[in-house]
């Protein structure tokens, strides 16, 4: 089925609903710090997660969920990334699946994946990045093979894949087909295709064996197809056409610009926090630079309300724009707030420094910023 279904989102009063319970707030806010000394995901607080209803935020109401439009995910998430961008970034991903299924999923699988995915019985996430691919994805070495009774095995591994051991489905991407020559866009290449494959399936195997630095309790690392078989029903969308899907997400307005702004209003918070704890608002020169550093967090927010709007005359270009200008004014303004601090953040556990590797984060995911550079350099009159 092609992106042509009945959008049944609504922005009513359910959607505008999703807003993170204080007593949860508290959870994140603590879970974000114990997780980065540990590295490991906080499972306790994703039951949390899942029990809270947050999860349907981007579900239609038809099924079973919220009906929140790409504006209201992009506030959501906004507000997780500012407690804690590990989990915003869990939510986000899961949200992008959820609309992909929406837009792209045949009838049985929208009533069938849906209702768990809203209700939190199920966590959704992405896996498209592997090691050799490049971040343009058009060189995958991950594979489907369709067999004589119409299943398809998938073979391969995938790398970066947030939520890895905690997805109850993943959105995978391989290779059906060989690409064909000259077909090749920025992003995806031809015969690739998309399966949806349940965490439970003993070809899929997961491994947290990635370290990172920063989105320490996202839970992102490998994820190994061994044999796995999946149906016929289990292919989303088309054969071939995934980079086709893959064109249509930005075109959403949902952008990691909104985990990006969610980090620079923390690091904002803190750093006001800290001046007027020590008396500098006295100071006109911590003032003004305070005022500088709002000043380009509205800047960040503007774009990014204008990409979930989808108001601009090319919404996907909007969505790439506020991923670059988000993130990089979000590592920008950490940086500032380190100098601001001096050396009262130079300590190891200083919240300042996870925020700061979880701005970095962003910057390197899907699609990376320079690959944003390059989608939208492609646009110009050549």
């Amino acid at each position: 089925m092609t992106g042509s279904v009945k959008d049944t989102r609504t922005t009513g009063p359910r959607a505008a609903a999703a807003r993170i319970a204080p007593a949860l707030r508290g959870t994140l806010r603590e879970s974000a710090a114990r997780t980065a000394i540990t590295g490991a995901p906080d499972k306790d607080l994703l039951a949390d997660i899942r029990a809270s209803g947050l999860l349907a935020a981007a579900v239609p109401v038809a099924y079973g969920g919220a009906g929140g439009d790409s504006s209201e995910v992009n506030r959501l998430v906004e507000q997780l990334a500012a407690v804690n961008p590990s989990i915003a970034i869990i939510a986000f991903q899961h949200f992008a699946v959820t609309a992909r299924i929406t837009e792209w999923g045949s009838e049985e699988q929208r009533a069938t994946i849906l209702p768990r995915l809203a209700d939190g019985t199920w966590l959704a996430a992405s896996a498209w990045s592997e090691p050799a691919a490049g971040a343009a994805k058009q060189n995958l070495a991950s594979t489907a093979e369709r067999l004589d009774d119409g299943r398809w095995v998938l073979n391969g591994a995938k790398s970066f894949t947030t939520g890895a051991s905690l997805a109850d489905i993943y959105l995978v991407l391989v290779q059906t087909a060989r690409p064909e020559t000259g077909t090749s866009g920025v992003y995806g290449a031809s015969g690739q295709t998309f399966f949806l494959v349940e965490g439970a399936n003993p070809g899929l195997v997961p491994d947290l064996g990635l370290d990172l630095t920063g989105m320490r309790g996202s839970a992102t690392g490998f994820v190994t197809l061994r044999d796995c078989l999946v149906g016929e029903d289990d292919r989303l969308g088309p054969e071939g056409r995934a980079p086709q899907i893959i064109s249509g997400v930005r075109e959403s307005g949902a952008t990691l610009g909104a985990v990006a702004l969610g980090v620079a209003q923390s690091a904002f918070d803190l750093a006001l926090d800290h001046a007027a704890r020590r008396g500098l608002l006295a100071r006109p020169t911590v003032r003004h630079r305070l005022v500088d550093l709002e000043t380009r967090i509205e800047s960040a927010r503007a774009i990014v309300e204008r990409a979930g709007a989808r108001t601009s005359p090319t919404p996907g270009l909007t969505t790439l724009h506020s991923k670059l200008h988000a993130s990089e004014a979000a590592e920008e303004i950490c940086l500032e707030v380190a100098r601001l601090l001096g050396s009262a953040g130079y300590a190891t556990g200083h919240a300042l420094n996870r925020m700061l590797a979880d701005a970095r984060a962003v910057a390197l995911m899907g699609p990376t910023n320079d690959l944003c550079r390059e989608l939208v350099a492609t646009t110009w009159p050549s």
